[in-house]
């Protein structure tokens, strides 16, 4: 297996593009991620995209070829292979990428992530978001995912006692971080008072809890780690790629404020990369409701269970504090179009990594992780990035 590097990142600004096409936004992210690599699309030799619904959200399929088509390469017959797996479809697709690379099958791989979803109605784009779930078993009974993360979070509360406020500081602090990202959806910064006034969704979680309805798109390109000073001065090293997955269905689980496969994703990519915690300077986690943060924050190992509502509240997770978390905004500021939130968080970090960062660096970083959910928790994929 070839070590593989992040040569080149670009990401559309994130939220509602009524004057964009899906067609539009995804050429814009690959166009960017290749002048960021300073490469021609001739140079390609694949691509992977990730994408949960297009055909729900705007009645198109066969993505991998509308991409490579619309992208300039269907001439040169590159593959373009389409990734599905909810929300995790980004971060599956940049796994796809970095394996097509370390196995020596391919050399240069854009790996990539879009969704177009406001041109439905918000009845209609919760039915399709509901599909990552278990439609016969949850989804037909009338759950849909603000219920479901609610009653994680009604189970987590009952068994570990954290405050509603201290739950309320994960946006607070992710809408912190999102004002200082120019690609944000919600470039604001709120109170604590703002999320605990806003309107009730599912109880526990109120409107402010809940990550958007986003349009975007995102992109990244892969090369041999040896290859990659030709491309950038800054060659970001792939240092673990890992996958998980649990039962569809989050009444068959084991614990249903734990997410047995983030643990399990969270643990081969540090075996992986022969690191541990301590090593990791940021994290980008899927924090699709305020309780999913929390969750990932202890299944990653990153405090102990039960205690990250107080890790939370006592600033452990903002830009200046022991493990930052979702500089980018997170899912809940940045936004989540979600078959590109995935690669959206790799960008986070070879941002952070790079030194590019601007208002929400952190300094001296080195490693970072990411981690993207699909479903409750059926699919995650880690992985750890690091300037070496």
């Amino acid at each position: 297996m070839r070590d593989v590097a992040v040569i080149g990142i670009g990401c559309t600004k994130f939220g509602e593009k009524w004057e964009s096409s899906f067609r539009d936004i995804f050429v814009e992210a690959g166009a960017l991620a290749l002048e960021d690599a300073q490469l021609s699309g001739e140079k390609i030799d694949a691509m992977y995209v990730g994408n949960m619904s297009a055909g729900r959200f705007i009645g198109q399929e066969h993505i991998g070829a509308l991409i490579a088509d619309y992208a300039g390469m269907a001439t040169r017959h590159i593959p373009s292979t389409r990734v599905e797996a909810a929300c995790a479809s980004g971060g599956l697709a940049f796994r796809q990428a970095v394996i097509a690379v370390a196995s020596g099958m391919e050399d240069i791989v854009v790996a990539a992530g879009v969704e177009k979803m406001t041109d439905v109605e918000s009845d209609e784009s919760t039915d399709t978001l509901t599909g990552a779930a278990d439609r016969e078993w949850e989804g037909f009974m009338g759950a849909t995912f603000p219920g479901l993360y609610a009653m994680i979070a009604q189970d987590y509360i009952h068994k570990y006692h954290m405050t509603r406020e201290q739950l309320a500081q994960v946006a607070v602090k992710n809408h912190y971080n999102g004002a200082r990202n120019p690609i944000a959806q919600f470039q604001n910064e709120i109170t604590l008072d703002t999320v605990m006034k806003s309107t009730m969704v599912a109880d526990p979680l109120r409107l402010f809890d809940c990550s958007p309805v986003t349009d975007g798109a995102a992109a990244v390109i892969v090369a041999p780690f040896e290859r990659g000073r030709e491309f950038t001065d800054t060659p970001i090293k792939v240092l673990a790629s890992a996958q998980a997955s649990d039962t569809i269905a989050l009444h068959d689980r084991r614990d249903i404020s734990t997410l047995d496969a983030s643990v399990a994703a969270g643990q081969r990519a540090f075996k992986m990369a022969h690191l541990t915690q301590k090593d990791i300077d940021m994290v980008e986690v899927h924090d699709c409701f305020s309780i999913a943060e929390i969750c990932a924050i202890e299944d990653l190992g990153f405090c102990r269970k039960g205690e990250a509502g107080k890790f939370t509240a006592d600033g452990e997770t903002a830009l200046g504090g022991k493990i930052p978390v979702n500089t980018s905004g997170g899912l809940k500021a940045c936004g989540h179009p979600v078959g590109a939130t995935g690669i959206k968080q790799v960008c986070e970090i070879v941002q952070q990594l790079r030194g590019t960062a601007g208002k929400r660096q952190i300094d001296g970083a080195k490693i970072g992780m990411t981690h993207n959910v699909g479903g409750t928790g059926a699919t995650v994929a880690v992985h750890i990035l690091g300037r070496v």
